[in-house]
């Protein structure tokens, strides 16, 4: 039997989010998926699901992008296998804002705005809250609303927002939405 393995999926992978989401998962203790990088996203889900499988700790930080791309990219292709997988256990999911025409969106459960605040209306790329509650624009969430998945934190662009959430200030965004969502599973209560 397969030992599940908890990540956390982030739909955002430009070279701005990749130093932002591996210094955060170094800063909790946990293993970020460099190679899923992309703009858009380059690996398949299998890709994706094989090298999660050999990290040697939780929690996996893992990212997905379709750079804009109408409907379903590669990185919601990639997204939709990995949150399928019976060996993987989606602790929740970093819904990343994106000033898309696409009008793609998803629906959030709260957002965090470039002030570190948690809100419940959606927020826009830089971070800043939307008059919509619950709901957030972007490229690569189209296919959010049909996981199961426990949480879904949306959040301005990764690293970005005026320089708020850059990793030489300690990511402070993004820190605290993966943060938030290894409380809320109960992660730290179930580490062994």
């Amino acid at each position: 039997m397969s030992i599940q393995r908890r990540v956390i999926l982030i739909t955002d992978g430009d070279e701005y989010a990749r130093r932002t989401v591996e210094y955060v998962a170094k800063e909790n203790g946990g293993r970020c998926i460099s190679m899923s990088q992309g703009n858009p996203s380059v690996h398949t889900g299998p890709e994706l699901v094989h090298l999660i499988k050999q990290t040697p700790h939780d929690p996996v930080l893992v990212m997905f992008d379709d750079s804009g791309l109408v409907g379903e990219g590669p990185g919601e292709q990639a997204l939709k296998y990995v949150a399928g997988h019976p060996d993987i256990e989606v602790l929740g999911i970093i819904a990343v804002a994106s000033k898309t025409r696409q009008a793609e969106w998803t629906r959030i459960d709260v957002c965090i705005d470039r002030d570190g605040e948690l809100t419940p209306y959606g927020v826009d790329k830089f971070g800043i809250p939307e008059l919509e509650m619950g709901r957030l624009n972007g490229d690569t969430v189209y296919c959010l609303d049909h996981l199961d998945v426990p949480l879904i934190v949306g959040i301005g662009d990764i690293g970005k927002m005026a320089k708020r959430d850059h990793f030489e200030r300690g990511a402070p965004i993004t820190r605290k939405a993966v943060e938030l969502i290894l409380e809320r599973s109960g992660f730290f209560d179930k580490r062994n």
